[in-house]
Parts: C-alpha cells; sequence; structure tokens
C-alpha cells in the first residue's frame, strides 16, 4: 500500500524549478519567450487594472494579444510598448517603454509598475485612471518620463521621487493631487521640465534652484501660496497662475533666459519691474490680476527688446499712462484695462496704433481728454485700430468709434480723473 507524501516533498513540488515548471504550463507561450517573464505578468497586470469596458477598439491596449511575445517581432501587437534589444542571445527582452496616451481607459496603475525596472518611460496621458499613484514608481530608477497629465489620480506624490534621479520630465497636471510639493523635488537635477498645473496643491513653492537645467515650471491652478521663491535661472517659461500667491516678484528679473512668464491671478502686489519688462528673451508676460500699483517701464530705444505681449489689466496701477511703451520695438499686444490710470492717452501712442501695435485695451481706467488723431475714425469709416478698447474712461470718445463701444464713464465718476 502506497504512503501518503510527506508533507515537506508536496511543498518541495511548489518551489524552486518546480514552480518555474507550473507556471509554464498554466502559460505555455512563456516557455518560448523572450521576453523576461516577470514583465509579462506584469503587463498583464496593467491589463486586468482596466476597465474592459473602457478598452476600445481603436486603442493599443487592445492590442495587448499575450498569444505573442510582447518583444518578439510584434508588429501590429503590443503597441505602446517598446524592448530592450540584447548584446547577447542569452538575456531576456526587457520592456523599456509604455506609452498609453489618449486611449480613455478607465481604472487603476497597479503597484506592480514598480518592478519594471529597465522602464524609461511611463505615459499614461489623457486618460481615466483614478486611485493614488503607486509608492512603487519610486523603483523606477532608470525612468526619465513620468507622464501621468489629464486624468484623475488622487493622494500625494509618492515620497522618495527624488530617487529617480534620470528623470528628465514629470507632467503630473490635471488631475487630483494634493497636499504639498516635495521638497526634494529638487534633487532631479537632470529635471528639464516639471508640471503640476490643475490640482489641488497647497503650501509654498519649494526652492527650485538646485534644477540647473529646468527650463519649463507650470504650477499654475492650484492652492500655492507665500512669497515667490528664487528660481533656476536656466527657466525659459514659468506659468503660476490662479493661486495665492503674494508678495513682490523682484526675484523674477534674475531669470535671463525666460521667454514666458504667467504671473496671473494672484496676490502680488507693489511694483511691476523694469528688470521684469527688460528680461533679454521674454516675449509674453501676464501679470493680470493682481494687486499691483506701478508698472516702471524704461526707455528702451537703444536696447533690444523681444516683449510682444504684456496683459497687466484689472490690478489697481495709478498714474500716467506709460511713454516708453512706444520704445518696445517689438511690442504688438497690450493690455491695461481695469486699471485706475489716469490723464491723458499719450499723442505717441496712436502712431503705433493700427501700425506695429495690433491691440490696445485701456478700458474701465480714468483716462480722460480727446482721443489721438489714429484712433479716430476718417470720413470713409475706415478702423484706425485692429483691436482694443477704449470703454469706460473719462474720454471724449465718439460713440461710432469701435473702441469705444460701451459708452464712458458718468461724469460724476470723472470729476476726480481731470
Amino acid at each position: 500500500m502506497a504512503m501518503p507524501m510527506p508533507m515537506q516533498s508536496i511543498l518541495y513540488l511548489f518551489s524552486g524549478t518546480t514552480f518555474m515548471i507550473l507556471l509554464l504550463t498554466l502559460h505555455p507561450n512563456l516557455a518560448d519567450s523572450i521576453t523576461l517573464e516577470s514583465d509579462i505578468e506584469i503587463l498583464r497586470s496593467i491589463i486586468q487594472s482596466v476597465d474592459p469596458n473602457s478598452i476600445s477598439a481603436t486603442s493599443f491596449l487592445s492590442t495587448w494579444n499575450f498569444a505573442n511575445d510582447p518583444c518578439e517581432n510584434p508588429g501590429t501587437h503590443f503597441l505602446g510598448v517598446l524592448c530592450t534589444i540584447p548584446e547577447d542571445n542569452n538575456s531576456s527582452h526587457r520592456v523599456t517603454e509604455i506609452d498609453l496616451e489618449g486611449d480613455g481607459l478607465e481604472g487603476f496603475l497597479t503597484p506592480v509598475i514598480g518592478n519594471l525596472t529597465e522602464l524609461t518611460l511611463l505615459n499614461l496621458r489623457t486618460n481615466k485612471f483614478r486611485g493614488p499613484i503607486p509608492k512603487s514608481v519610486i523603483n523606477l530608477k532608470k525612468l526619465t518620463r513620468l507622464i501621468l497629465s489629464d486624468n484623475f489620480f488622487s493622494g500625494t506624490i509618492p515620497n522618495g521621487i527624488d530617487a529617480l534621479k534620470r528623470l528628465e520630465i514629470i507632467n503630473l497636471s490635471d488631475n487630483r493631487l494634493s497636499g504639498s510639493i516635495p521638497v526634494n523635488i529638487s534633487n532631479l537635477r537632470s529635471l528639464t521640465y516639471l508640471s503640476l498645473s490643475y490640482n489641488q496643491f497647497s503650501g509654498e513653492i519649494p526652492d527650485f534652484t538646485g534644477l540647473w537645467k529646468l527650463t519649463a515650471l507650470d504650477l499654475s491652478k492650484n492652492q500655492l501660496y507665500g512669497n515667490l521663491p528664487d528660481f533656476p535661472r536656466s527657466l525659459r517659461y514659468l506659468s503660476l497662475g490662479h493661486n495665492l500667491l503674494s508678495g513682490h516678484i523682484f526675484t523674477i528679473n534674475r531669470l535671463v533666459n525666460l521667454r514666458e512668464l504667467d504671473l496671473s491671478d494672484n496676490r502680488l502686489s507693489g511694483m511691476i519691474y523694469q528688470g521684469v519688462l527688460t528680461l533679454p528673451e521674454v516675449i509674453h508676460i501676464n501679470v493680470s490680476s493682481n494687486r499691483f500699483t506701478e508698472i516702471e517701464v524704461v526707455d528702451m530705444s537703444n536696447r533690444p527688446s523681444r516683449l510682444q505681449t504684456i496683459e497687466a489689466q484689472s490690478n489697481r496701477l495709478r498714474g500716467h499712462l506709460p511713454m516708453n511703451l512706444v520704445t518696445y520695438d517689438s511690442l504688438r499686444d497690450i493690455n491695461l484695462g481695469h486699471n485706475l490710470l489716469s490723464g491723458e492717452i499719450p499723442a505717441e501712442y496712436g502712431q503705433r496704433v493700427g501700425t506695429t501695435w495690433r491691440s490696445l485695451f485701456l478700458d474701465y481706467n480714468m483716462l480722460g481728454g480727446s482721443l489721438p488723431s489714429r484712433f479716430r475714425i476718417s470720413s470713409k469709416g475706415s478702423k484706425k485700430i485692429i483691436r482694443g478698447s477704449l470703454a469706460h474712461n473719462c474720454l471724449n470718445c465718439p460713440t461710432n468709434n469701435p473702441v469705444c463701444r460701451g459708452g464712458q464713464r458718468s461724469p460724476s465718476e470723472c470729476v476726480n480723473s481731470r
């Protein structure tokens, strides 16, 4: 009579080599796979974490057919997946990129994603992933691009994000992330692009000056507060609009490579410094909807300027219109509307309107007097201004002139403007 198999022997059957035989029996396609078996299982976990009803026939994920090897001549299979090519035939292929942008997928990002240790790109932009960003992403030490924007991720940025020393691009914008921005992000010295916009981050902006290669920083549409810190001089694009930031903007003067600046809809105050307006590379400045009271514009007749657009509407600017704006040769679009500016419109403004200046908005101020000749309409009704408004001032502004549409202030409002 046969004796029952000892428990120790039964356990042995499910260990070591025997376990691999069992795994290959359950998934026979793995037996001839050139892709590392654990990478294949992680790809399976990714698709299992997605609502199958959200996988359309045109999505990349619909091509993940596990009857095929992900890395071996995939053809039209496993779109959105790239693999390594080993230097020798004895090494397994590894998954290096996952790109499922715009697939409209709904679900969660599986925590086992952190075991794809050769991954350099994770792009899930424009889907409907929800839940937290798995903490395991900090194990992706070779990751250079982390793009999870336009989803429904919630929670905080995983602790230990600074372990990903090779990261060059982080885009977590347009999610539901909250908490403070980790200070240790400043340890990611290879970072060139950082976007955390359209989230619910709060607290102060960390010191990012250690990110000496950073060229683009977008923290707009959050709940950040406090004064502006110093920023890396390498920045070309800086967007901090729609937050609760306060204080002056003197630190912006040092950003000599800056091309676009958006500080709109905050609580910034004091002066719009000439050092900001004269930055050598700046093209577009938006400081609208703040609490600025002065704008410092210096004569640029003998200095080059690339500034094309200045938006400073909806502040508390006082005094006369800055005459020196006409010395900015590249200037095309100006908006100083919704302020407390007074006095007459300089005749030099009229010389720019309809020639080099494409638009001029001076509405909702306390400007008085008559219009410069270039603002007027000829007997044939030809327009001398392309786009703009002088409405709601104290001007002698003919109602048949398009820039005067909307009327002027009442005489009682204009008493103190003269």
